[in-house]
């Protein structure tokens, strides 16, 4: 009778017999494992000989398991497992110890959004570093497409098929003004209304911008960017100084809400809009504190 300390079986070759068994063929099961049929009936044969049974009952045309392999198949995959088990309970314990995650964000996502979920993640995983890459969209996506970032969150308007996206929001367009502006008096305001309008603005390559002078070139309109600035934040300083009005999205009007000086009103006929969301490279494997992140963004994004 075999000791149990002259068992040497690796894991490696319990997969082995486990695959062999779940195809009914050597061929099929090397090709799995990546390994030679060769190699692969070596690794049966030392087993079968470590333990005194045979395992399978193997002809020309077949491979047909037998009653002890049947009995064997079942402790190995009890065992893969158990250490399967074992090995994620590890990995995330090492996760909590250690770590870092990236995150390309346009502007207003990071100003506004991005601090109440970070809170809720530094409290969870005190140890794992955050590290906020604000830009504009285009910026975002070669971030991601350089595998600088993790994931970013932007707008989710002409993502290239090799990402995948995770819709969140969708954010409509507002104008900003000075208190008493003229337009203030207004529940709303039209394009018709800011055509006269000294606008401070984002920069022309910006996707905000873009789409800002698309719409109203679609509609006959003409604008006038007297400042650019590359701030939200900044834009909103300008604003208050009355150097002119802003057309910002409306993920931006939380900060604008706790400037003084500052009043918006929805921008109508036509309203603008776009999807806010989650953009990752599909080729990339996320990291488990970078999978967290992503979980508990899916989980209070609305919820802010």
């Amino acid at each position: 009778m075999i000791r149990p300390d002259q068992l040497d079986l690796s894991a490696k070759e319990l997969l082995a017999i486990k695959t062999i068994a779940e195809y009914g063929s050597f061929n099929a099961a090397a090709i799995t494992l990546n390994v030679s049929q060769p190699v692969l009936t070596r690794t049966v044969q030392r087993v079968e000989r470590l333990l005194g049974l045979a395992l399978f009952n193997r002809t020309t045309r077949s491979v047909e398991i037998t009653e002890a392999g049947k009995e064997f198949v079942a402790l190995a995959e009890r065992v893969l497992n158990d250490v399967q088990i074992y090995l994620k309970a590890v990995q995330e314990r090492e996760a909590e110890q250690r770590g870092q995650v990236i995150i390309s964000s346009v502007m207003s996502v990071a100003a506004t959004v991005l601090p109440a979920i970070a809170a809720r993640y530094r409290q969870a995983y005190p140890n794992v570093t955050l590290h906020i890459h604000e830009g504009v969209h285009g910026t975002v996506i070669e971030n991601l497409r350089s595998g600088v970032s993790d994931f970013g969150l932007t707008y989710l308007d002409d993502i290239a098929p090799i990402f995948s996206t995770l819709p969140l929001s969708t954010q409509y367009f507002h104008v900003l003004l000075p208190q008493g502006h003229r337009l203030e008096k207004r529940r709303q305001v039209s394009w018709l209304d800011i055509q006269s309008e000294q606008l401070v603005s984002l920069p022309a390559d910006s996707r905000t911008r873009r789409l800002i002078d698309a719409t109203a070139i679609t509609n006959g309109l003409t604008l006038t960017h007297a400042i650019t600035v590359t701030q939200f934040t900044t834009m909103m300083q300008f604003v208050a100084a009355g150097v002119g009005i802003a057309i910002v999205p409306e993920g931006a009007l939380s900060a604008a809400s706790v400037s003084p000086g500052l009043s918006a009103r929805p921008l109508e006929k036509p309203k603008l809009s776009r999807t806010m969301g989650l953009v990752a490279l599909k080729s990339r494997n996320q990291t488990y504190f970078a999978n967290k992140m992503i979980e508990l963004v899916m989980q209070e994004w609305r919820g802010i």
